[in-house]
């Protein structure tokens, strides 16, 4: 059995030692759910991992967007560098679900993007569930949506031991069910080639490494692991095990069970909607029906397979759906983190789902039996997860009602204190923050701004921008990587000011920040609650000179209560400084890029420059090429571009990078980095 092997140059301070013992005592005599009430910068992520190493647990992260989610991934990722810590989020880049407007008459067919890495790491995060103990998944909501059942997703593992016997045809057909396909040119993801007595498998869930089996006869005479950019061998194994392709693959035998039963419901329907005369929408269904079937039981899968699930896996009417919690060990542990905003979104869910897709079925758009690919309800989610631990800076009336126990850790490990608090009247606020803005500029400080409407801070950018100040806007429309790379931006001192509404709260980790100005304080609401102010406040905690101005004429309710926590805070940490002779110091945190290996980003590799209007760089032969990574990192980042002006109908700069990548291969093959240029993806 593996252990966990938490790695780190700190030692758990301040209020975490004591936490971490109150918390791991809860665990211990079998607390169904406690609440980690853990202070902005009180080392709330060290505390899970100490729990984590602790425990010896397999463990499931619940975090509320993918943003959060990533950068716990990357902190798990250097406290436990040599167990499997996993991510699993949606893998859609863009997802337009199925729906029917009745009112306009309007259909709407599901369009989307799967992000081929994050799927890639989707069934990384299953594979390890089933492989080790010493696991830790990183996860959004996607969690309680329906996944392929455990049950059939293990039975169809493709086993394979050197020196044992399997025929080639043997192999081929079993990768075939566990939907791989053959691709002789462009070994990728999820696919395999045949060279002789050679295949080659690029397992679905790996990023890196592929699998070449050489066949004497019907034995498996050698295994290897191999690089499939350069060909190089990396590794002899022994034994290995190909996973399916898709968390969604059946076994033939289930599949053709299955139409049966999809045939009986649809007569069932059939004859519903005749008898109440509503003969389109009987047409609709039963013509859609028929071509699913036909697709499945020619091909395997259909679009919109998902919508049959019940039938794959042979649930009940009504029966939960399988999803990634069914994949954790019975003795796991759950962290919710940021709870008072991820078990909200929990119970939304499924209602936001169910919604939709009974307007479809009501017009004759999908079965009833559609109504069961669905997610989790939030009954049902309780229901199913393992022990618990909130975590939050502000949890909610949830975790107040359902912890057993809530510990606080308040007293920060650096012996920083709350930010000072002042209120300013709002009439002048404006005014006001142009002039701390100016202080906190000089001092080479950044400052967060929160307004009420979009309209508003587009409104506050363009003048802070006329008045000569570096200001940025973080709004809804900017997507993930992109928000990443503005709040990256703004810790390497490229602009000191980031305005938003409602995005600078849970999990922002911004040690330069030493101001944050709340505008229209006294704005009673959702964006000026208790917990929305105690949250924005708290990201002003990081830096020694913190201080959260609100900008209001009237102090409300919320304001106050808010205030209240906050000198209750300042009051403890102060006495905790003086009673140990600590003097705070400001949060040293290195600029990473907490994306890299879940998101990718445009790649300048070596001297090579391009940009998305079509400039290409010539690639000279001084590119420095110290090792086949490196190379590959460059291909992969030329394929990309060539790719990307394919599309925009370039042709001319596609065909230059097609010609510089092949130059790449044939010099690179002589320097000894590759074993065949063929073999390199082109």
């Amino acid at each position: 059995m593996r252990q966990f092997q938490l790695e780190s140059e700190f030692h758990p301070a301040g209020d975490q030692p004591e936490a971490i013992e109150a918390l791991l005592n809860g665990i211990e005599v079998g607390e169904l759910y406690q609440t980690l009430l853990g202070v902005t910068g009180s080392g709330k992520t060290f505390t899970m991992a100490h729990l984590i190493a602790r425990t010896g647990r397999t463990t499931l992260i619940l975090a509320p967007n993918k943003t959060l989610a990533a950068q716990l991934y990357a902190e798990m990722r250097d406290f436990f560098p040599s167990n499997a810590v996993e991510y699993f989020v949606s893998y859609y880049d863009y997802y337009q679900p199925e729906a029917y407007v009745p009112s306009s008459d309007t259909y709407i067919e599901k369009d989307a993007s799967i992000n081929d890495h994050i799927d890639q790491m989707r069934l990384s995060a299953t594979k390890a569930l089933l492989e080790r103990e010493d696991t830790i998944i990183v996860a959004t909501v996607s969690a309680i949506y329906g996944l392929g059942d455990p049950a059939a997703y293990h039975g169809m593992i493709l086993h394979l031991r050197q020196g044992g016997l399997a025929e080639q045809r043997d192999i081929l057909r079993r990768l075939s069910e566990l939907q791989y396909t053959r691709n002789e040119m462009d070994l990728r993801r999820g696919t395999f080639r045949v060279r002789g007595d050679v295949i080659d498998i690029y397992p679905a869930e790996s990023d890196r490494f592929a699998v070449r089996i050489e066949l004497f006869g019907d034995q498996i005479e050698r295994l290897a692991r191999f690089d499939p950019l350069t060909g190089e061998v990396d590794e002899r194994l022994t034994r290995f095990t190909i996973y399916p392709k898709s968390h969604y693959v059946t076994p033939r035998e289930t599949l053709l069970a299955a139409t049966g039963a999809i045939r009986d419901e649809l007569t069932d329907r059939l004859s519903v909607l005749r008898s109440q005369e509503r003969l389109l929408e009987a047409q609709r269904l039963e013509q859609r029906t028929h071509y699913d079937l036909e697709m499945i039981q020619e091909l395997g899968y259909c679009n919109g397979i998902e919508n049959y699930s019940r039938f794959l896996s042979g649930r009940k009417v009504g029966e939960s759906p399988p999803t990634l919690i069914d994949y954790l060990p019975d003795k796991a542990l759950l962290f919710i983190d940021e709870s008072h905003v991820t078990v909200p979104q929990l119970g939304a869910m499924y209602r936001g789902d169910r919604s939709r897709k009974e307007t479809l079925v009501e017009y004759g758009f999908r079965l009833p039996s559609a109504l069961d690919n669905r997610p989790l309800r939030f009954d049902e989610f309780e229901r199913k997860i393992p022990q618990t631990v909130f975590v939050s800076a502000t949890p909610g009336p949830y975790e107040a009602e359902h912890s057993s126990s809530t510990v606080d850790q308040v007293v920060r490990p650096t012996g920083l204190v709350d930010p000072v608090l002042e209120i300013r009247p709002a009439a002048t606020q404006v005014d006001d923050l142009m002039s701390e803005i100016q202080l906190r500029a000089n001092a080479s400080e950044r400052v967060l701004v929160t307004t009420l409407t979009k309209r508003m801070s587009e409104d506050l950018c363009d003048y802070l921008a006329d008045h000569g100040v570096r200001v940025r806007y973080l709004h809804s429309d900017i997507d993930t990587v992109e928000r990443v790379e503005i709040i990256r931006d703004l810790r390497l001192g490229v602009f000191d000011v980031l305005v938003g509404i409602n995005l600078l709260r849970e999990g922002l980790d911004l040690p330069e920040v030493s101001l944050v100005a709340i505008l229209d304080a006294d704005k009673e609401g959702f964006l000026r609650s208790t917990r929305a102010l105690i949250q924005t406040i708290g990201r002003a905690a990081r830096n020694i000179n913190g201080k959260a101005v609100l900008y209001a004429d009237n102090v409300t309710q919320s304001m106050q209560r808010a205030i209240d926590e906050t000198e209750r805070r300042r009051e403890k940490q102060e006495a905790h400084n003086i009673r140990h002779g600590i003097l705070p110091a400001t949060i040293e945190k290195r600029i990473t890029e907490f994306i890299d290996g879940v998101y990718e980003k445009p790649q300048k590799a070596g001297r090579t420059r391009f940009d998305r209007a079509g400039t290409i760089g010539h690639i000279t032969a001084d590119i420095e090429i110290k090792s086949a990574g490196d190379l590959g990192r460059l291909i992969d980042g030329l394929e990309k571009q060539m790719y990307d002006h394919a599309r925009a109908l370039e042709f001319e700069q596609a065909a230059q990078l097609r010609d510089s990548i092949s130059e790449l291969k044939k010099r690179h093959f002589t320097a000894g980095f590759m074993t065949d240029p063929a073999s390199v993806v082109s």
